[in-house]
């Protein structure tokens, strides 16, 4: 309807990002009325809201200076307050079973790993369920608030991160309190 505009008093919820500077390259933040929805350690946000659900996808994206408790919960954590992420909302996308991993996935306390079988029992599922909780891993929109970073192969090594191992690397070196730079 052409010349139609909407009243003045409605507002359009937007997801609103922010990038956080840190020692291994920016971090994204995605936030849709204070909530994280998204998080990572990308230069471009646009990456991050590619990952998004096509509903908050169709509401938009805005760069804003200060996106406020996700951004300032992120420079604590880099800071060395290492549990300044656990208090962040978080919301993303799942089946009711990635969901319990996620929320497994936020209890892992800092400075701490677990495997991906472990992970599965935490999350009230079988140990054979590893799998499933590597997906999970593999599929979470808000790194490092919820911290995929913290769980390793049974095999040793550090396995993969979106990010790149080397980003893991550090993020579990600074929560053992190796790294002496702080951000």
């Amino acid at each position: 309807m052409a010349g139609v505009r909407r009243a003045a008093s409605l507002e359009f919820i937007m997801i609103a990002a922010q990038l956080v500077p840190s020692p291994v390259g920016p971090l994204a933040l995605l936030a849709r009325e204070g909530v994280l929805v998204a998080a990572g350690f990308t230069a471009e946000p646009k990456d991050m809201f590619a990952r998004l659900t096509p509903a908050l996808q169709a509401e938009g994206l805005e760069i804003v200076d200060d996106l406020g408790a996700p951004a300032e919960a992120a420079r604590a954590y880099l800071a060395g307050e290492l549990d300044a992420l656990d208090g962040v909302q978080v919301w993303q996308p799942g089946t009711p079973t990635r969901k319990r991993l996620h929320a497994a996935l936020r209890e892992v306390k800092a400075g701490t790993t677990v495997t991906y079988a472990e992970l599965a029992e935490r999350a009230g599922l079988p140990r054979t369920a590893a799998r499933a909780a590597g997906s999970a891993c593999a599929q979470n929109l808000i790194a490092p608030f919820v911290p995929c970073h913290r769980i390793l192969p049974s095999t040793g090594g550090y396995g993969g991160y979106l990010y790149g191992v080397s980003v893991k690397e550090w993020l579990l070196a600074h929560e053992r309190g190796a790294i002496v730079d702080r951000a």
